[in-house]
Formats: C-alpha cells, structure tokens, sequence
C-alpha cells in the first residue's frame, strides 16, 4: 500500500510535471475538424453502422520556446499515442503516428461501434526535438447515434485546385499562387455536392501584406440536421525577389563619356507578391573620380531584396588650369623693345577628364605696336565640359615701324670747288613708337672727288631708317700765269 507521504510526493511531482509541459510550447499538434486551433474539443458525428470517420493530424509551428522555425528539423521525430477513451463507443487507428517533419499530415480513421460518446486524444511516446509540443489541440469527441438508414451522417473533404494537389496543414504556399481550397460532401440522403472552403483572415505581422496564417474550413449540415466539418491551417510566404530596373541616369554624360556635376541614378522597384518598400531608390555619386560606379537595392515587405549596379560614372568638376609659357618667338631689340612680331605660348592642363581642343596654344600680337601690348590665352576647356576663362601674358613693348621724316638740316648737293666745301650738316628725323634715340650723318670729305652724305636714324627699339645725299669737290682750275712765269714747263726766273 502507497503512503500517504509517498502518494502526496508524486502528485507534486506531476502537478510541477504538468505545469512544465504546460507552460511553454513551441509547436501544436492539431486536427482538421474546425478552423480553430485551440483546447476545446471538436465534434465527429457518426451513425452506428455508417461510413467511418476520418481526421488529419497536422504540425503547426509557433516559436514560442525560442527555437526559430518547426521543431521537426534534420533527423528528429515525434512519436505520439492515438487513443479512444471508450472503445465500446468507438476505436481510432492507428494507435500510434510518428512525425518526422512539419509537413507531415497522418489520417486518423474512427470507426462508429455502438451509441454513446467517446473522445480521441494523443500523448507523447518519444520526441527527439530540442522543443515541445502542445497536444491539447489535437483531441475531439466522437458522437455516435443510433443507425439512421434515412440520415447518413454526411462526410466533408477538402482538396485543392489550380494545380494544387491538396491543401496541407502545415504547409506553405507562395503568394499568389496558393490552393484554391475546395469542400467535397459525401450524403447518401441529400448526394454529392461541392462548395468552396471558407478562407479566414491572414494573420501574422506581416498580414497587412498577404503574408502570414490563413486556415480553410468546411462546414455542412445534411437535411436530417448532421454537421460535418474540416479545416485546415497553412502559411503563405513570399520568398521572391523583387524587380529592379533601371529607372535615370542624371545629368547624362557628354559624348566624352563624362559629367561636370553630380550624377543620380534612380532604379524602379516592382514584385508580383508582397510589394515594395518602396517603387524607386536612388543614389548620388559626388565625388570626381574616373570609372565609379552606383549600386542600387529594392526591397519587398518579406524581405526579400534584388539589385543593381551601374558602372562607367566619371565626373569631372575642376576646371583646366592654364600656365603662361612666355615668348617663343620675337626679335628683342634695344631697351626692351621687341621690333617683330611676338608669339606668346600657353599651356592648359586638368588632372581628370583631359584637356579638350588645342593644347598648347600660341598667340600672336599680330600689327598690335606700343608698350603694354598683351594677348590672351582665350578659354580652354576640358573633356567634361569646364571651362576656364584666357588669362593674359605679360605686357610687351613691340616697335614695328622704323624712324621716319629722316632730313639733314642743311642742304648739301652739287659741286663745290675744293676748299670751299660747307660744314657737314647734321639729321633730324621723327619716331612715334618707341621715340627716336638719335641721328648721326656720315659720308662727310671735303677732299676732290664724288661723296655721299648718309642721315642714319636710330630709335630707341634700335630701328633705323637713312636718308641719302651726293655731293661733288672740284680741284682746282688754273687757267693762265703771268709773265714772267712759262707755261711751257720752263720755270723763268724773274
């Protein structure tokens, strides 16, 4: 005989065993008779004598013991008793199932043996999870009446349609392309009929988006006032990835392949299941550089992400700089004065997108005379489209023109009988440039002879101009002597 102190000792135990097994479940086993996944037993009726019953046990995942996903994952089972509490009411079988996964869907079979009530439950054999199981859902109660040959208890399945071969508790299906649940009666008094299953609301956090739980359920009621029902409960997932295409690309680069200014690049999101987040994404590229590329990512309320990434992004902000090479050509003269014409030389440069057009450039002062002349660069531009505005070179001082009005101040031509020749002139002579630096004559003689007289004016760039004058000195002519003086080369004596 058990004392009391021992009998006392195993309720607390199995109290505090209940209140374990109780507290927490990750995973319910639950039946098809009704939408509802509870405790509260559902109803099979059946007649004495009439077709058996059936019931699909089916795994519905929770989470609620911190294991993510199904409990029934790699190589463990689920081994559970299938019991009737009166088998003079009515038998189950089998007497026991085993679950290898959440997808399993093992068919009870209840055979009607005499009036009365009888409830079908399970209990756990084995469980090699690392979770637990609630199968409290999973019993109903058998209702079995006298034998009613004018009032066969009608029998309610589910199938699916639209290329699903069933509809699975359990089970997940993809959005918008779930079963379309179908109810098939069997009555022997009222026939054979099909009717569409009643879908409950999607519920889940993410329910706002098709995605979540959503449980088929069939009732019916034969004209004799018997009620069969199924149900059963599956989830409806998105594991799709949107679409992305590629929407602008702003500012467009140049025909040179390059931009000035930052550059977005803007992609459009779709997806056939649960939508996205959002219809465009967009991204900037600011920074000057070569070759860039930009990446853009869509994602759908599952998230769910697909993307794309554009390359070839060169920008190019900072325009050329350009350096003042000097004179390359030019004749320098006197005192700074340059007497041709002057080529000044400039170069651009830019360290990304390249100069465009000629580069260097060399510019000529053309007729331009006088100091302060300068020219200019113009503007160079580069590859991407800056440009810079010409910078000016240094200032020259350029004297083209030679002097000119080039006079002697006195007027010496002709012939002049030696020794009465007149004093050597002196030059005058005007420059409007760089301004006369003098004039010098030459050629000067007061010796017999022919002579030429050369005004040499010079001004201050070292331009000279000349004016010229020929002049004659006569020796002289005797024409007789005296006596006593002979003239026939005989010296007379006086």
């Amino acid at each position: 005989m058990v004392s009391r102190t021992l009998r006392r000792s195993l309720a607390i135990a199995a109290s505090a065993l209940l209140l374990s097994a109780t507290a927490v479940y990750a995973d319910d086993i639950s039946n098809n008779l009704d939408a509802s996944v509870d405790a509260v037993a559902e109803v099979m009726a059946l007649n004495v004598g009439g077709p058996n019953g059936t019931s699909t046990l089916y795994v519905i995942p929770r989470k609620d013991d911190g294991k993510s996903g199904c409990n029934l994952t790699g190589q463990t089972t689920l081994v559970v008793g299938v019991a009737s509490s009166d088998t003079a009411v009515a038998t189950v079988s089998p007497s026991s199932v085993t679950f290898t996964s959440c997808g399993d869907t093992p068919a009870l079979t209840v055979t009607p043996v005499a009036v009365g009530s009888a409830t079908i439950s399970v209990s756990q054999t084995s469980n090699s999870t690392d979770g637990s199981f609630n199968l409290a859902p999973a019993t109903f109660t058998v209702n079995v009446t006298a034998p009613a040959p004018s009032n066969t208890a009608p029998t309610v399945i589910l199938t699916g349609v639209t290329g699903v071969t069933g509809v699975t508790g359990g089970a997940t299906y993809e959005i918008g392309s779930g079963p379309a649940a179908n109810c098939s009666v069997v009555d022997a008094e009222d026939g054979n009929s099909t009717f569409a299953a009643t879908l409950s609301a999607i519920t889940g956090p993410l329910a706002a988006y098709g995605l979540g739980e959503q449980t088929a359920s069939c009732s019916y009621t034969d004209g004799g006032g018997l009620t069969a029902s199924a149900s059963v409960t599956y989830a409806i997932v998105d594991t799709g990835d949107p679409t992305i295409s590629l929407g602008s690309r702003l500012s467009a680069a140049n025909a040179g392949g390059w931009n000035k200014t930052d550059v977005t690049v803007t992609w459009s999101c779709s997806d056939a299941g649960s939508g996205v987040v959002a219809a465009t994404v967009s991204t900037t590229v600011t920074a000057e550089a070569a070759g860039q590329s930009a990446t853009g990512t869509c994602a759908d309320n599952a998230g769910n992400t697909a993307s794309n990434t554009q390359t070839g992004i060169s920008i190019d902000k900072t325009s050329p700089t350009i350096a003042n090479n000097g004179v390359l050509s030019g004749t320098l003269g006197n005192n700074d004065w340059y007497t041709s014409i002057v080529v000044n030389k400039f170069t651009a440069s830019d360290g990304l997108s390249g100069v465009a057009g000629t580069n260097p450039v060399s510019v000529s002062t053309g007729s331009a005379e006088g100091t302060g002349i300068t020219v200019n660069s113009g503007s160079f531009s580069d590859v991407a489209g800056n440009s810079t505005a010409g910078i000016d070179s240094a200032a020259f001082k350029i004297d083209l023109s030679n002097p000119t009005d080039v006079a002697f101040s006195s007027n010496l031509s002709g012939s002049y009988i030696f020794g009465s020749v007149p004093a050597a002139p002196t030059c005058t002579a005007t420059d409007a440039i760089s301004g006369l630096a003098g004039c010098v004559v030459s050629g000067y003689s007061g010796l017999v002879g022919s002579h030429t007289l050369t005004a040499t004016a010079t001004d201050n760039a070292g331009r000279t101009a000349t004016a010229t004058a020929t002049y004659t000195v006569l020796a002289w002519t005797l024409g007789r002597f005296y006596n006593p003086v002979d003239m026939g080369g005989v010296i007379n004596t006086v």
